[in-house]
């Protein structure tokens, strides 16, 4: 592929010897990636479920390689979130910080969602996870594939990290940076990303990274650790960067990340047109790059930060408010028509109402009032004259074994891609809603009424030839 004469001037003198190796991956055909949803079935359960040339991904255990031709969006497993479609070295720092069921956890940049639902995945439901993104509109992927991947703990925010860190204090037990970048380490995934390289000048870049992992400092607790990482090679965007930031903040140190084959240690001689103490090289010899012609996947730096010291600010508890008597009342008269068990026995959080709008809201979170919140949490359903309609986020975040009617189609089974198209279909049983799997997995909802069952697939979601 052709090049930015300008980035490979830069990058022959920066690789030296290694400059053609780099140069010649160029030339080889990209790497396909797509990780198991730990939250649905078990890694063994995928292995043998799926008809795709799967191969490890060193890095992420529920990371796997897939072939070109195996297509797995058009899969009806894609479409109940049994996986998520993810470039193998975006796995990495998902898979890096150690992420424990019951953290409190930030993905401070997080559209489309791949590290936010790698994230959720870790944390078994338990805990709190926050995704945000300061784009509108790079949001809504963000809120589908969360709500596909059945995540119950996880807030969604449209907002800049400073409004975010005024809100939060020190609350964030792990944050994920996954910083906007010049996006070098993505030029053969993404061709476009070479016509646009020039526009995004690797300045500008630094400066909003700054930022951000300032604003982001402020919300860790201390002891807490933050995952810092770009997709590009820029050193200004990565050892520099760090540099950096360990001189504005001493009370952070630089944490070792487990070295795996193909991962390459940081470069700290490229951070700085100044010689740098021997305590600042040894901090960024623990950063780590991932070059395309030494792993199989695309370019990206990891740097793990543990915030050391530190005062603790704690943040505004959030009061809660009764939920109306309607709103209680039509959500128990669906919840004894659907479910075999009481929904507050799989609950992580406590019931809340926005306008005709039913949540579960995770536990311990502060006021977010004045943020853009755009998901506040496992979004149940809507109450619509006198009843209560179930959300696609519900139906994606159940069990079919906790749910009294469902509809099971085979992969086989016709009528399955005609539910994923929308289409109404001939079904006969009892009346009412019920849960509509692939196998025994939920796809959404549809109501049984005098032989028919109503598609409630929603438009946005649906199966396109």
């Amino acid at each position: 592929m052709a090049l930015p004469p300008l980035f490979k001037e830069r990058m022959q003198h920066l690789l030296g010897n290694e400059a053609q190796a780099f140069f010649q991956s160029y030339e080889q055909p990209r790497h396909y990636g797509l990780r198991i949803n730990t939250l649905k079935w078990t890694v063994e359960e995928a292995l043998q479920a799926l008809p795709f040339h799967l191969e490890p991904v060193p890095w992420a255990k529920e990371g796997f390689y897939f072939h070109e031709a195996d297509r797995p969006a058009k899969h009806p497993y894609y479409h109940a979130g049994l996986y998520y479609i993810q470039e193998p070295s975006a796995m990495a720092p998902g898979a890096m910080i150690p992420i424990e069921p019951g953290d409190k956890v930030l993905d401070l940049c997080a559209a489309p969602g791949g590290k936010s639902t790698q994230i959720a995945a870790r944390l078994k439901g338990k805990g709190v996870l926050v995704s945000n993104d300061i784009s509108a509109e790079r949001v809504k992927p963000l809120v589908k594939n969360l709500e596909l991947f059945g995540v119950r703990n996880g807030i969604v925010t449209n907002e800049t990290p400073e409004r975010l860190a005024a809100v939060f204090g020190t609350y964030f037990d792990k944050i994920v940076i996954d910083a906007p970048c010049s996006g070098e380490g993505m030029f053969r995934k993404n061709p476009e990303m070479v016509k646009s390289w020039e526009t995004h000048h690797i300045e500008m870049c630094t400066v909003m990274q700054r930022d951000i992992l300032d604003q982001a400092a402020r919300m860790l607790k201390p002891g807490g650790l933050m995952l810092y990482s770009t997709c590009t090679f820029a050193p200004e965007e990565n050892e520099g960067q760090i540099a950096q930031f360990l001189s504005r903040h001493p009370h952070f140190e630089v944490e070792e990340i487990s070295m795996v084959p193909g991962f390459q240690l940081g470069r700290p001689e490229w951070a700085s047109e100044e010689e740098l103490s021997e305590s600042m090289k040894q901090k960024l010899r623990r950063t780590v790059r991932l070059w395309p012609h030494h792993v199989r996947g695309e370019g990206h730096f990891l740097a793990l930060l543990r915030k050391t010291d530190g005062e603790e600010k704690p943040c505004r508890e959030e009061q809660a408010a009764p939920l109306p008597e309607r709103t209680l009342q039509n959500f128990r008269e669906f919840e004894r028509e659907v479910c075999l068990k009481p929904l507050e026995e799989m609950l992580e959080g406590r019931l809340v109402t926005f306008k005709q709008h039913l949540y579960v809201k995770p536990e311990g979170l502060p006021s977010l009032q004045g943020l853009k919140v755009v998901k506040s949490g496992w979004y149940l359903g809507e109450l619509k004259k006198n009843r209560f309609e179930p959300s696609q986020a519900l139906a994606m975040g159940l069990d079919s074994r906790d749910v009294a009617q469902t509809v099971s189609f085979s992969v086989e089974d016709e009528a399955l891609l005609r539910y994923l198209k929308g289409e109404t279909l001939n079904i006969q049983g009892e009346k009412g809603w019920k849960l509509v799997c692939v196998d025994r997995f939920p796809l959404g909802w549809g109501k049984q009424l005098h032989g028919i069952l109503k598609n409630a697939y929603p438009p946005a979601w649906r199966w396109l030839a």
